[in-house]
């Protein structure tokens, strides 16, 4: 099972800064920690032992104890500075300020009290310690959806109240629903709420600047037992689609928002995802269709079948209307 570098390295991270003040762990719980495999711990374990710091020789690089190894327990011997409490220039220290500041104005933070305390006490130390670098800077976010649909939904996640909305897919399908707010959250360079839906009798994630309007109900938001740990990427009803890919598109693991990851004897993938917006995934399998090996659903094939089959005829029709070109004139001999 193929996964994101960056969760990978995420994990590679915590589990020197876990290992640094635990000692000897075993290899399974070690994994059970990391919500991982014992297998892939181990591979973890074999990536750090080959990482450190700039020079890269052997006294640059993290190392473990191998016999403590080979008895199933992963014992970290050297960290080389990788739990070193961090020190930030100033120009880290505004580049940081800059980010929280931003972080601050997002719905996510605004409508989450403890959210909220966390980032401003954080700015209060950094300002303080920044000086008069931090109070030269000045950051505004542009908003993130209707300032109203914004305002109705941050007043009801606070009052626990629920709520009617007006939503439009990625498809330009619009509905009407009533939901209870559970939480707002900012993923990449969107918001998204998480809720519970009447209407789909389940829990959906609904993009902030794609509900049209929100009205907050004066009934009181039910209980729900979702999720804390949610990938805030919209899904809905959205068709299921599995591609496979040749190696060479192996970014597309990496990079595209999915579902599932299968790796194939000679290099290829399968990747699942969802349709979100079909004229994305359309355009994806256009660009790169020299690696895509095979598309299910049949329907999702046939689209973009449809779509080469029209570019192709268009290229055609444009030869057919500029007609033949004009023969080459040949310059006459004086």
């Amino acid at each position: 099972m193929a996964e994101r570098a960056d969760d990978r390295l995420v994990r590679l991270l915590g589990i020197v800064s876990y290992l640094d003040g635990a000692g000897g762990v075993p290899v399974e719980e070690l994994a059970s920690r990391f919500g991982v495999t014992t297998r892939q711990i181990v591979e973890d374990v074999d990536a750090l032992w080959v990482s450190g710091t700039p020079g890269y020789w052997p006294d640059d690089l993290i190392d473990f104890d191998a016999d403590s190894l080979e008895r199933g327990v992963v014992r970290l011997t050297e960290a080389r500075g990788m739990t070193r409490p961090l020190r930030l220039g100033t120009r880290e220290a505004v580049a940081l300020i800059a980010a929280l500041r931003a972080m601050g104005e997002t719905g996510a933070v605004r409508s989450d009290r403890a959210r909220s305390d966390v980032v401003a006490s954080v700015l209060d130390k950094l300002t303080g310690a920044t000086g008069e670098a931090a109070a030269a800077l000045d950051v505004r976010l542009p908003t993130d959806g209707d300032p109203a649909v914004v305002a109705a939904v941050s007043s009801a996640l606070a009052n626990r109240h629920r709520l009617r909305v007006r939503y439009v897919t990625s498809a330009d399908v619009v509905s009407e629903r009533e939901i209870d707010p559970v939480a707002l959250h900012t993923q990449d360079a969107w918001s998204y709420l998480l809720a519970w839906c009447y209407r789909a009798q389940g829990q959906r994630t609904f993009r902030l600047d794609r509900l049209l309007a929100a009205t907050e109900l004066d009934v009181p938001a039910a209980e729900h037992d979702l999720p804390t740990e949610v990938d805030f990427t919209p899904t809905g009803d959205a068709p299921l689609a599995t591609i496979t890919f040749a190696s060479p598109a192996r970014w597309v693991a990496e990079q595209v928002p999915v579902e599932k990851v299968r790796n194939l004897p000679g290099g290829a993938f399968e990747v699942s995802l969802r349709v979100t917006n079909p004229v994305w995934l359309r355009r994806l399998l256009l660009e790169h269709a020299r690696h895509v090996l095979a598309v299910t659903p049949q329907a999702v094939a046939d689209d973009v079948a449809q779509a080469a089959s029209a570019a192709l005829a268009a290229y055609g029709e444009s030869a057919v209307d500029e007609g033949p070109d004009p023969a080459p004139s040949v310059p006459s001999a004086n």
